[in-house]
């Protein structure tokens, strides 16, 4: 597959568009007209993302339709100085499309328990669903320790499946740089959740 561009919207070089961090900014201030352009930049992009994660074609429907109405409730969230409006945007919606596969996991595993009758005790699930309370908390807090562009590549590149390249574009930094950042973040991280090599 060709590499193409992973600019959302053109520069604002006198052509009338906004980036997208300024259309962010437009739409925390409930501009409709903001909205509709960030959502005409970015619904293919959210779509195709969805899709690749729930692989269901109307599930990805769905969660884009989730992710756009929760871009337009948490706008005034999104602050530039933390990170692109692109990588807040993809971040959040890999974050809705991972929901929607653990929730479908889920319901699939209860029908199954309920059809088998199993005779797994309470308590058993119960010190699953606490370790893996403990698991995330620990992740987060691990992930909390990287720098900004860490924890931007990290993202980019383990959770939202971009190429080094790719996520090099997105973050508007050099490949090598990149490459760097995330070996360090991997070896903090490692070192943090305390993972032998």
């Amino acid at each position: 597959m060709p590499a193409r561009s992973l600019s959302a919207v053109p520069d604002d070089g006198g052509g009338g568009k906004s980036t997208p961090e300024q259309l962010m900014e437009r739409v925390a201030r409930a501009d409709e007209p903001a909205f509709a352009e960030l959502y005409d930049a970015f619904s293919a992009r959210v779509f195709g993302l969805a899709r690749r994660v729930v692989r269901d074609p109307s599930q990805a429907e769905d969660v884009a339709q989730e992710v756009f109405l929760e871009i337009w409730r948490r706008a005034t969230r999104f602050d530039a100085k933390k990170g692109s409006a692109t990588a807040w945007i993809l971040t959040l919606t890999h974050a809705r499309s991972v929901d929607r596969v653990r929730s479908a996991q889920a319901a699939l595993e209860r029908d199954t328990k309920v059809a088998s009758r199993s005779t797994e005790r309470d308590v058993d699930t119960v010190v699953e669903t606490v370790e893996s309370n403990i698991e995330r908390t620990n992740v987060r807090r691990c992930l909390s320790t990287l720098t900004e562009l860490q924890r931007e590549s990290v993202g980019l590149a383990y959770y939202s499946g971009y190429t080094y390249a790719e996520v090099a574009r997105v973050l508007g930094a050099p490949l090598p740089t990149i490459k760097t950042r995330l070996r360090d973040g991997l070896i903090r991280l490692r070192d943090c959740l305390g993972v032998n090599s």
